[in-house]
């Protein structure tokens, strides 16, 4: 029996081991998709306990949580932070099996120097072990970057964001981690929602641009993207519930937007054509700005209406979605390369039912403007567990060139959340690893290195043209 998460901890062959320990485990991190608050580096926020760190907005927890029972007093509600991560402790037991299981211990075992295992009974122990540790500047929003050995992180940024605490940042020499905005206009594509026209006044504030029709608004958001690029931004980000694809005239489009504006209601098919025009106009921009497109879909958020009232969005019940037949993404993606302004593109399906649609897509759009143009996404979501992993990365192999995936993001709003890239790592090796113990790729040291070393650091660097890293 293998001892618990020890340091082979998935790795159960030697090559395995080799590509992990000789070529992964030192690489440096690039998190090009994360949802930590800037403000937070800016200010190197110190965290007075160990609850703040873990259960502070992370859903994941949240479901499980629920899922043994826990009142929402105990979860998202005012019970003092000893009883909420006394309840954690209490379900964490529970996830054998969950990723959630294996990203607690890395984190305990890395940030926190603890080698025993979190339940009800070491609740206490654990609690106290690591409230300590958390009073040391070593715990520090900024040092925990330095010390996961990340270089650089994107975080996730609306159009009318000031992105003062970027420029903070970006100001002080002390922190050589370069966190830089990327962008995410979701707010000013969803028509749809009762607040879209307040969110318009916002953003033609910042921006000077009156929005009165669809063309003002795309200009408006161009002179919003020209500031970001200043502030150094070069990726943007969609959340999608799905992709659809109904493209429409311009008067058309004008039509529906006047609509919007005098509150009339739109139909489903206006909605789709709105949203179908909006990303083409981005993804031309992206194009001219040479940013990568990145598209999340496959979501269905806010399941729980009651909850949903009570709490708000993104708070633990979203859940995976059929909802995008692969022709209309082919086809989308299809409108921008007919006049040669499709970006670079990240793909991600929080379907797993997708993996292989996605594969086949990217070898339509792929040419030699980059290598790896059109990528698949690493496993999103409910899927960035070790089966979710393997599967994902098993498909783009056998359909695509995993030599030049781009590899893993946190997607996370905590800072302990690096050891998920020590996580993918251990899986990647493990799979390839296996494939050469299994004699179905050669022990060839010199391309095993580039290829290990590519998916997790090097191919993200020459993607997103990171050169100075």
């Amino acid at each position: 029996m293998k001892p618990f998460m020890d340091k082979e901890f998935i790795l159960s062959t030697e090559s395995a081991r080799k590509l992990y320990h000789e070529y992964a485990e030192n690489m440096p991190i690039i998190d090009y998709h994360c949802h930590i608050d800037p403000r937070e580096i800016a200010e190197d926020r110190k965290f007075e306990n160990i609850t703040q760190v873990w259960l502070g907005g992370d859903h994941y927890k949240w479901r499980q949580m629920r899922a043994n029972g826990v009142d929402e007093y105990d979860i998202t509600g005012d019970a003092p932070d000893r009883e909420k991560f006394q309840k954690w402790a209490e379900t964490l037991e529970m996830a054998i099996g969950n990723p959630l299981y294996h990203w607690s211990h890395l984190e305990l075992q890395r940030y926190f120097g603890y080698n025993g295992h979190l339940n009800g009974q070491t609740a206490e122990e654990v609690w106290n072990f690591c409230n300590e540790k958390l009073q040391q500047d070593s715990m520090s929003a900024r040092n925990l970057i330095r010390q996961s050995n990340v270089r650089l992180l994107c975080t996730t940024d609306d159009p009318a964001d000031s992105l003062e605490w970027h420029k903070m940042i970006a100001k002080d020499q002390t922190f050589d981690v370069e966190v830089l905005p990327a962008w995410r206009p979701d707010k000013a594509m969803n028509l749809e929602k009762p607040e879209y026209k307040s969110y318009l006044d916002t953003l033609a504030h910042v921006s000077g641009v009156k929005i009165v029709t669809f063309e003002t608004l795309i200009q408006a958001l161009k002179i919003r993207m020209d500031f970001f690029a200043s502030m150094g931004c070069r990726i943007s980000d969609h959340g999608l519930d799905h992709v659809m694809y109904a493209p429409a005239s311009e008067e058309e489009i004008e039509r529906i937007f006047a609509k919007r504006l005098a509150d009339e209601a739109l139909s489903k098919e206006e909605i789709i054509q709105f949203k179908t025009a909006f990303m083409l106009a981005m993804g031309k921009e992206y194009h001219a700005k040479n940013w990568v497109m990145q598209l999340h879909y496959g979501c269905k958020r806010d399941n729980n209406k009651r909850m949903y009232q009570k709490i708000g969005a993104d708070t633990g019940f979203d859940c995976i979605s059929n909802d995008t037949p692969a022709e209309y993404l082919a086809d989308f993606l299809n409108a921008l390369n007919e006049t040669d302004e499709l970006p670079k593109t990240i793909l991600y399906s929080l379907n797993p039912a997708d993996n292989a649609a996605i594969g086949t897509i990217l070898g339509c759009f792929n040419d030699s403007s980059a290598i790896g143009k059109i990528q698949q996404g690493s496993a999103w979501w409910f899927n960035d567990h070790k089966y979710g992993m393997t599967e994902q990365m098993t498909s783009l192999a056998n359909l695509g060139l995993l030599g030049n995936f781009i590899g893993m993001l946190t997607d996370s709003r905590s800072f302990l959340s690096y050891t998920r890239h020590e996580y993918f790592r251990r899986i990647l090796c493990e799979l390839i690893g296996g494939w050469v113990e299994n004699g179905e790729y050669p022990a060839d040291d010199a391309v095993l290195e580039k290829i290990i070393k590519g998916i997790s650091y090097n191919n993200a660097v020459r993607y997103f043209d990171f050169g100075k890293l």
